[in-house]
């Protein structure tokens, strides 16, 4: 009899044990992952108990929480709407957070480590608790133009301080109002979700920093900034014949719409200003080669690897790892000659998002220090007192310098010729000297896209901004991409540098 209850015994004390050691495992190594699963009705409902902090952009709410008096006691609403949504993202009862909510979501639920204290403070004093706040970089004044010139045509407009890295405008559009999906009614949530999912004009996605395009001739600038690392000077002279035909093919690489350099050779300024194709097809192939050509544009950062700040940024790219030849560490190389040549005018497989554009840009204007691009100024506990500020640093601090003072100084009077004589007039600006490049990229849906980044004031940067416009640039000339682009980053630029100048 004995024998039969120690049996039963010890396997009542191995269960047992294997409970005990089933809960520590759940709490240790999976309770995270518990507590922030959207699906958790009871860390939602907890979530809504206390006040969501704000994000806040030039001293007023873009997004908050107000009371209610239903059982979620919080409703979350964006008085920012679609101009910020890209930035905001969303906080729903039912799909979760995403954007700004997502990144921020420790800070502005208040379960943040730096706001232990207060949470410690309101537990003994009885104090309704609340979260903190996150302040972004975003001027109002160059938010708004960015996201008002794109006037609902599918493009994006991104605008940084060169200085220090500090996002001033990330609009894309279309877009939509976050509110819609912040309501306590499931079924209207569902609804109107599905709705804006389907849209074939995607306005939930942000193009500003997770659509990619072929930048066309903007990437010039990549190219241009190997080849005056090598020597070359902006008078130097450099072939420039109607078509080029790259070794290993047949194909003619032509200017855009057949256009003519108007003689056999012309300095490398007036191939740039003018944004002749062929200059920059041979000149990549038979000067500055491949490895030049990709080590350069990884310099700039683009590259296979995407970097949150804090969103996730999708990674720009000067190949496809997918079908071009790998050199290990996930990276590829460009294959041959041809598609060097393509590559060299921002074709074949190069991409980037238009938020790489603008450090292209802001890595000229700053004299060659490209800084890391950052949307959070600061996060405030709910006495509004700083609990951190983002201080601006190297986009790599292996790599201080992506070019020099000397080849940015080049760079910058090329760029000033574009806006002054070439392709780019329509950026010009009344007392200021505005730098920039203009773009139009085949893409194989439509019309071209239309481009633009640049820089003002040039002799000292405090705005480089990039703009695309999605088939809008017409297959007549690279002028017509400008005019598309151009004046909306000349209107940015104007309403930033206000911004500025007001604030100073």
């Amino acid at each position: 009899m004995n024998a039969p209850l120690r049996r039963v015994a010890v396997s009542a004390l191995v269960l047992f044990a294997l409970l005990i050691a089933n809960a520590n495992y759940v709490q240790v190594f999976e309770g995270n992952k518990l507590r922030t699963d959207t699906g958790n009705t009871r860390v939602l409902l907890e979530e809504y108990e206390r006040q969501r902090g704000a994000i806040v952009v030039g001293g007023k709410s873009v997004a908050e929480s107000r009371p209610t008096n239903d059982k979620l006691k919080y409703l979350r609403v964006y008085p920012g709407k679609d101009i910020y949504a890209p930035a905001t993202g969303y906080y729903s009862v039912v799909y979760g957070a995403t954007g700004m909510e997502q990144a921020e979501n420790d800070i502005l639920t208040g379960n943040d480590d730096r706001l232990f204290t207060r949470r410690l403070s309101d537990l003994l004093t009885g104090r309704d608790p609340r979260g903190g706040n996150v302040v972004l970089t975003l001027q109002p004044q160059a938010q708004q133009a960015a996201y008002q010139q794109l006037g609902g045509r599918r493009g994006a407009v991104v605008a940084l301080d060169p200085r220090s890295g500090a996002i001033l405008a990330m609009a894309t559009s279309p877009s939509y109002d976050p509110t819609a999906l912040t309501t306590h009614d499931p079924v209207a949530i569902r609804k109107r979700y599905e709705t804006l999912v389907d849209a074939e004009e995607e306005p939930m996605l942000n193009r500003a920093i997770n659509q990619r395009y072929p930048p066309g001739s903007t990437f010039k600038v990549v190219i241009a900034a190997a080849a005056l690392e090598r020597g070359l000077k902006p008078d130097s002279l450099v072939d420039c014949p109607r078509t080029y035909t790259p070794p290993q093919t047949t194909r003619p690489l032509p200017n855009f719409n057949g256009e003519t350099c108007g003689a056999a050779r012309v300095t490398l300024n007036d191939a740039f200003t003018n944004s002749f194709n062929t200059a920059f097809g041979k000149l990549a192939v038979e000067q500055l080669k491949e490895p030049a050509v990709r080590e350069k544009a990884a310099a700039f950062g683009v590259d296979q690897t995407g970097f949150a700040m804090p969103l996730d940024v999708s990674a720009s790219q000067v190949c496809d790892r997918r079908v071009d030849p790998p050199i290990g560490d996930g990276k590829c190389r460009i294959p041959d000659d041809p598609a060097l040549a393509q590559s060299a005018i921002g074709q074949r497989n190069v991409a980037i998002t238009p938020l790489q554009g603008a450090m292209i840009a802001a890595a000229v204007a700053s004299r060659g220090r490209l800084m890391k691009p950052h949307l959070v100024d600061q996060v405030q506990a709910t006495d509004l007192s700083t609990l951190d500020r983002t201080e601006p640093e190297p986009f790599d601090r292996k790599l201080p310098e992506v070019i020099s003072a000397e080849v940015a100084g080049q760079l910058t009077s090329m760029m000033v010729s574009v806006v002054q004589n070439g392709t780019g007039k329509a950026a010009q600006i009344p007392g200021v000297q505005v730098a920039g490049k203009t773009g139009t990229a085949q893409n194989g849906r439509g019309a071209d896209h239309a481009w633009f980044i640049g820089f003002a004031p040039a002799d000292n940067p405090t705005v480089a901004v990039a703009v695309v416009l999605e088939n809008a640039g017409g297959r007549s000339s690279e002028v017509t991409g400008g005019r598309a682009a151009a004046p909306i980053a000349a209107s940015v630029i104007k309403a930033a540098l206000s911004a500025q100048r007001g604030s100073g």
